[in-house]
This record gives C-alpha cells, structure tokens and sequence, in this order.
C-alpha cells in the first residue's frame, strides 16, 4: 500500500544523540570552521577520498570531477579512493588517519548515523553556512535538511540518494523456469515460490555477494518481515530484537541464503549483480547502484533486465545517501569548498547521478534526465515511506553495525544456529 511519505528514521539514531555531540566548529559564520587551520582557506586542491575505485562507482566519480574541473579549473583534483566493496577498507584507513590528525580534505560518508563517531570524536567541521551560501536549503527537499541536521549543526553534503530495497532479475532465466517476467510478489512467501522455480531450472536462484551484501539483503529482509514501524523500532529501542517477530524474519532470511551461490563469500557486488546480467542467476537484491552496471553492459529495461521492490516493502523507500565533509585539520579547506559546491550543484548532481544509477538530492532536478529506474525511484522517493538503511550507515552508529555485520557473517558461513544469530544481534545492539 502506498503511504504518504514521510522522512521519520531517515538518519535514525542522530535525534536521540543530539545532546551528546559536541561542537566542533568556528564561530564565524563567514566561513567553514576549518579554514581558519593551518591551511587557510587553500584551494590549490582537494584530496577527496572515496571507495569509488572501479566499475560504475569509478565512472560516477569520474563524471562528478569532469563538471569540477570545470567549474574550479584552479584547483587540482587529488583521487584518494580505495577500492572495497561498501568502503570497508577506506574506513578502516580513513580511522587511521583521522587518529593521526592526518585528515583528506573531504571523505566520503553514508548520511545518516554513520557521521554519529566521527561527530563525536570532534573530527567534522559545521558546513552549515555552506547550505545557506549554496543554496541548499531551497535546492534540498527542507525534511531531508531537517533529518541532516544535528543540534543546529550540519556535517555533511549529500551527492545523492539511493535506494536499497531493489530486486534485479533476468526476465530470460525466469521464463526458462516458467516464471512469468511480469509477475508480482506481495511478500517473502510468494517470491520463495518463485525461487524454488529458478533453482530448479539449474540457476542460481538469488546472486550474492560478500558480507555486507548479505547485510544489505538481511536489511531488507528485517524491513519485509517486520513491516516498516517496526522496523524502524530496531534502531530507536521499541523493537525487541529477541522477539518472535525477529525470529522470523531470520528465519526468512535463513531461506533466502539457501537460495544463493555457495561462492558469494569471495565475491563483491559488481560479481553477483553481473551473474544477473549473464544469466546465471535470476534474482539479486542490491541498492541502485546496480542500475549503472546494467546501463553499462548495454542492458535495456524490461527486455534484458527487470526490478522491483523487495517483496513486502512496495511503498517503501529504504533510503541511503553518499555524502561529503570538511575534517577539521583539513589542508586545504578552500578547495573542500569547492569541492562540495559541484558535488552539491545541479550539473554535479546530474551528471553523478546518470554515471552512479541513484538519482539526485536537488528538487530541481528534471526525471526525463534520467533511466526508466532512476524516474520510477524518483517518484517512490517522493511519495513512499522513507527508512533509514542499515548496511549504508543511516540507520545505526558504525560500531552497531560493525556488530550485526560481524553476527550475520558467523550465521551464514555455519558458525552457528538461528537461535545463537539472534543472541548475537540482542548482544550487538545491547550499547
């Protein structure tokens, strides 16, 4: 059922920290807080750090910096991205450096509870006065400006928004399994037929990756089961999550994996989503970021690819945004300036956006732009009931995560049982 939309969860968990977070920035509302360092307000370049190093990532920050180029010819474009499926690795060098007050000049951050540590740790400049020179403000849907802001303060710039809940199929593996291409699934149980159809035709049923793939379909999975108040509760403390309404969506989530390539745990995204394009696999469920590596095969929707949301969440936006900050430390804050003007400016947006397959944050932003998904998550995102997702940092802090993450990959290489994964995510959201 469509719902009007709504923006509650949407950086679940920043409200409720709100009076924990101390301030870390200039008094000057000139100007961001972080060019009064030692840097100045140096423009000379940018050091941008991302995990955007191959395939469509890498086409859509390359897009994002041809507009930068020419919007701030003066200032040079410094890659720092690390490849790693969802930045594991660039977060764990990004950690490093941080700690060593040896800050990029921006880092890119899921908006949402994710910037919670490092707000907390002080490491992010205020960037409020850059939304009222910008013109953010009007540009940005005002609940999303609303939802970024913490304690009257904003720490990032969102590039985009995704979307998670997204089923990718193959419509000619499905009708060699005598599925019809056009068919709907309401819920879990309905699709589960159909997945016993694909798999019987000798196909992987549904292609998965690494863990966090696993914790991106688990999300969805928790959001399809519990329906989206509760789920919701699972970050704000009114869900139980050692209650039977848990219990089974693991369940669910227990034979979904049994559906998937037993190979998933050496793969990354672009691997499982590409077993969809070639036709080794019928279904994947991945964030829209998969529509640019269907656009760049060369695929046409609906002919050689379909989507939909997952079962039980039609109606439902599960919402992530990549985003960027000012560290404080920064060496050249000029340049970060620049930097968030073009990532957050119509052109930047536009053409980020075609290249990474998500669609913009700007109001102004016209559909017809865009691919036949990217129109259809425009319209959802601007009627549906919005969620914040988990794997993409908006839903709960990184430690949080960090501890489900670490439950779900126990539970889906054999470690242990439904009931032992459920005490692991009581015990991982006990903080």
């Amino acid at each position: 059922m469509r719902t009007r939309r709504t923006l509650t969860a949407l950086v679940a968990g920043l409200a409720a920290s709100s009076l924990l977070l101390a301030a870390c920035s200039s008094n000057d509302p000139e100007t961001p807080s972080g060019t009064g360092g030692a840097g100045g307000d140096d423009a000379s370049e940018v050091e941008v750090f991302t995990w955007w190093a191959s395939g469509s990532e890498k086409l859509g920050l390359d897009a994002l910096v041809q507009v930068f180029e020419e919007q701030h010819p003066d200032t040079k474009f410094v890659n720092g991205a690390i490849a790693g499926g969802a930045g594991s690795a660039a977060k764990e060098l990004l950690q490093s450096r941080l700690q060593a007050q040896d800050p990029p000049d921006t880092f890119q951050a899921h908006a949402g509870a994710e910037l919670t540590d490092y707000i907390n740790a002080g490491q992010l400049e205020d960037v409020s006065n850059l939304y009222d020179e910008f013109g953010l403000r009007d540009a940005f849907p005002k609940d999303l400006v609303d939802r970024l802001t913490v304690d009257g303060k904003i720490y990032s710039v969102p590039s985009n928004i995704h979307r998670a809940n997204v089923v990718w199929a193959n419509p000619s593996v499905l009708e060699d399994a005598g599925l019809d291409p056009k068919a709907t699934y309401a819920t879990l149980d309905d699709w589960f037929t159909a997945l016993d159809k694909v798999k019987a035709s000798g196909k992987t049923a549904l292609s998965i990756a690494t863990t966090w793939t696993q914790v991106h379909l688990f999300e969805t999975v928790l959001l399809s089961s519990l329906g989206t108040d509760k789920y919701n509760g699972l970050w704000d403390g009114s869900t139980d999550w050692a209650g039977a309404d848990v219990t089974k969506a693991l369940e669910n989530f227990e034979k979904l994996m049994s559906y998937t390539n037993t190979d998933r745990d050496g793969l990354d995204w672009p691997d499982a989503t590409q077993q969809v394009i070639d036709g080794k696999a019928g279904f994947n469920v991945m964030g829209d970021w998969a529509e640019a590596a269907f656009q760049e095969a060369k695929k046409q929707a609906p002919a050689d690819y379909i989507y939909f949301p997952v079962p039980g969440t039609d109606g439902v936006f599960d919402f992530l945004a990549d985003s960027f900050t000012l560290p404080v430390g920064s060496k050249h804050p000029g340049g970060t300036k620049n930097w968030l003007n073009t990532i957050s400016s119509l052109d930047g947006q536009i053409a980020f956006n075609k290249a990474k397959g998500s669609i913009p944050a700007r109001k102004d932003a016209q559909p017809s732009e865009f691919s036949a998904y990217q129109q259809s998550a425009m319209e959802s995102f601007g009627q549906d009931t919005i969620v914040s997702s988990l794997a993409h940092g908006a839903a709960a802090p990184v430690a949080t995560l960090n501890a489900i993450s670490e439950a779900v990959s126990k539970f889906t290489t054999g470690a242990g049982d439904l009931a032992t994964f459920q005490s692991d995510l009581v015990a991982a959201n006990a903080g």
